[in-house]
């Protein structure tokens, strides 16, 4: 019931370019932020190598689809539970995916305006990649920006649930949430990262990577990813 508080982004991940989340927590808690996007496609990770994997799938999508006439038009759907797509024209939900089973988001460093994430299939265990793309990377650099949110907010909701536990509550039924100092880890060249551990009910950890370019403006130049193990 008391307001959720979350981090800012330049300390949920030290070298994250912004310093304001694009909406209030409670939007993503008792709403949902839709954006419109094209949707390129879905395709099946055989081997799974993080945002690398997304960036692969981005080229291959953008290859097979060049030729198109006509790209589906989707909404992506956010809020702390995770993704929905809906087709724009009808309405239907297309997939839904929870946040606990999103493992990636990255924007394409090749087209700054596609991007893509990656899911788990409980009941098999592959992963699967989804890529869209808009018209505008700003709109695309929000996106993965509010899948930041989204886990930001499911992760203090977790610490919430926590605290809010009587003492002696069964072990069964305690969210454990366990975070840890951001550790840098070192990249090649400019690019740096930046984890958060978060041990809760899902297991997992939250890695940023940002590449600001130095000579032009960020929203143009930067490539922001956000990655859930």
């Amino acid at each position: 019931e008391s307001k959720l508080t979350l981090r800012p982004p330049s300390l949920a991940a030290p070298y994250a370019p912004v310093q304001n989340w694009q909406h209030q927590p409670e939007k993503l808690i008792f709403e949902s932020c839709g954006y419109e996007a094209n949707y390129l496609g879905s395709m099946l990770i055989k081997d799974l190598r993080g945002t690398e994997s997304t960036q692969d799938a981005c080229a291959k999508m953008r290859k097979s689809t060049e030729h198109m006439k006509k790209i589906p038009t989707i909404i992506l759907s956010i809020t702390y539970k995770g993704v929905k797509f809906i087709d724009a024209s009808n309405k239907n939900v297309i997939a839904e995916h929870e946040i606990r089973n999103i493992s990636c988001a990255a924007q394409d460093p090749e087209d700054l305006c596609t991007f893509a994430y990656i899911t788990k299939d409980l009941q098999t265990s592959h992963h699967y990649c989804h890529v869209f793309s808009t018209v505008d990377v700003n709109l695309t650099y929000e996106i993965i920006l509010t899948l930041g949110q989204a886990f930001e907010v499911a992760y203090q909701l977790a610490l919430q649930a926590q605290r809010a536990k009587p003492l002696g509550a069964g072990a069964g039924e305690t969210i454990e949430t366990k975070s840890s100092k951001p550790v840098p880890k070192p990249r090649a060249g400019t690019r740096k990262s930046a984890v958060l551990d978060q041990d809760s009910q899902s297991h997992a950890s939250v890695s940023w990577v940002v590449d600001p370019k130095q000579d032009s403006k960020r929203t143009l130049s930067t490539k922001y990813e956000t990655t859930i193990f």
